[in-house]
């Protein structure tokens, strides 16, 4: 594993001041992405109960939520209760200073609590305002709340996902709408923030998990608009190019990748089958695809013989495309992964040793990285206020209103 030496060489984004206003996962992911990439993201949690990702258990280390501290690592967070004018006051004096801000409240929230993007906007004209939704602030479906599984029904992505045709509809095992969602969302934060160097203003960005599962669909859309017939469910198979899918070995299975004519003769070459080569069916992709479950049937046995491991090994010396089928463990312990820095080691204050995943982006000058564990309750609640001019006195009084709660030093 890696393990953390204290702060790493500072990311691209540097300087740039976070607020994230945002729970559960597809903002926290936004916020996630944005600091590792070197912004100083401070996070906003209710009064009482923080993130509702707090909750989320188990699993739990130390009464410590794992989903909650895997999101939410190089954050610093405090908690406000912006149901009391002063907290919403509080809150104003840290986004006049801002770069970004980062929410996934209903729509109207922000708008409510006086903090709509027309008037923080005036108070802060460079301020990149990041809106995550189910649906996005337009349309008919703007009023409207939004799950993952919600947008990955609605968006196709299910309807091409699972075993086959007659089959019940599966989703993604990863909440990959929330994920990609909030990856968009640092997308378009990064990118508001280069063209507000040329312009020296801010902007809205508006993004949201169901357009987060539509561009999961870009082949099957890429049919669908081309034949005016929707694809349906291929297992672990490819819409366009065959044999492109999962086999099971003689121990479990593997991925192999012949996405192209020279791959599928390299493919052949190395199971021994070269007569298929000359199989009219398979001969060209295009009757690869027609032919499908023939194909699979063809191969299948080939793939039966060996090990998984024996066949990687013969297809690493063929030069062609393969891999194997890891567990979510297992990909921990691949040495690529933790060549690649993809398993960071932390010591969180209250969970103690920890791991996390790793900046999936390398820059060869300003690294980014896993700079620090996710917060506690309120733990940078005196911090932060101190930095945004609050007295002692003034940070004190709002913790005994019952505005700010600060964890103990």
């Amino acid at each position: 594993m890696t393990q953390s030496k204290g702060p790493p060489a500072k990311g691209p984004l540097e300087g740039v001041k976070v607020v994230e206003l945002a729970h559960i996962m597809a903002g926290p992911v936004c916020g996630l992405m944005l600091a590792d990439l070197g912004a100083e993201v401070v996070k906003v949690e209710k009064v009482p109960g923080g993130d509702d990702t707090r909750r989320m258990v188990p699993p739990e280390q130390a009464g410590e939520s794992s989903a909650f501290m895997m999101v939410n690592r190089n954050k610093r967070g405090i908690a406000l209760n912006l149901k009391d004018p002063e907290g919403v006051k509080v809150l104003r004096r840290l986004l006049a200073t801002a770069d970004v801000v980062v929410e996934n409240y209903r729509k109207g929230t922000m708008e409510r609590l006086g903090l709509g993007y027309d008037t923080l906007k005036e108070i802060n004209p460079g301020l990149v305002y990041v809106e995550l939704s189910g649906f996005g602030r337009t349309g008919p479906y703007a009023e409207r709340g939004g799950f993952d599984l919600i947008a990955q029904g609605m968006s196709g992505l299910m309807s091409i996902t699972g075993e086959g045709h007659g089959r019940p509809p599966v989703k993604v095992g990863a909440p990959v709408s929330d994920i990609v969602c909030g990856i968009l969302g640092a997308l378009g934060a990064a990118s508001a923030l280069h063209a507000r160097t040329a312009t020296g203003q801010g902007q809205r960005v508006d993004t949201s998990l169901f357009e987060a599962a539509i561009v999961q669909t870009y082949w099957q859309s890429a049919i669908a608009f081309a034949t005016d017939v929707s694809p349906g469910p291929l297992g672990s198979a490819h819409p366009l190019n065959a044999p492109y899918q999962a086999f099971p070995t003689a121990d479990g299975y593997i991925n192999v990748g012949a996405a192209n004519q020279a791959n599928w003769l390299r493919l052949l070459a190395a199971l021994g089958a070269e007569e298929l080569a000359d199989d009219a069916r398979f001969a060209e992709n295009k009757g690869r695809m027609a032919n499908l479950d023939d194909l699979v049937a063809a191969l299948s046995p080939y793939f039966a013989a060996k090990t998984t491991e024996e066949w990687l090994e013969i297809f690493s010396a063929k030069g062609f495309p393969a891999g194997p089928v890891l567990s979510v463990g297992e990909m921990h312990r691949d040495p690529q992964v933790l060549a690649r820095e993809m398993v960071v080691d932390l010591e969180h204050p209250a969970a103690g040793a920890m791991r996390t995943l790793g900046l999936p982006i390398k820059f060869s000058e300003t690294p980014g990285g896993v700079r620090r564990p996710a917060p506690l309750y309120g733990q940078h609640s005196r911090e932060v206020l101190a930095e945004a001019g609050y007295s002692d006195a003034e940070i004190e009084a709002l913790v005994e209103a019952g505005v700010l709660i600060a964890a103990p030093d």
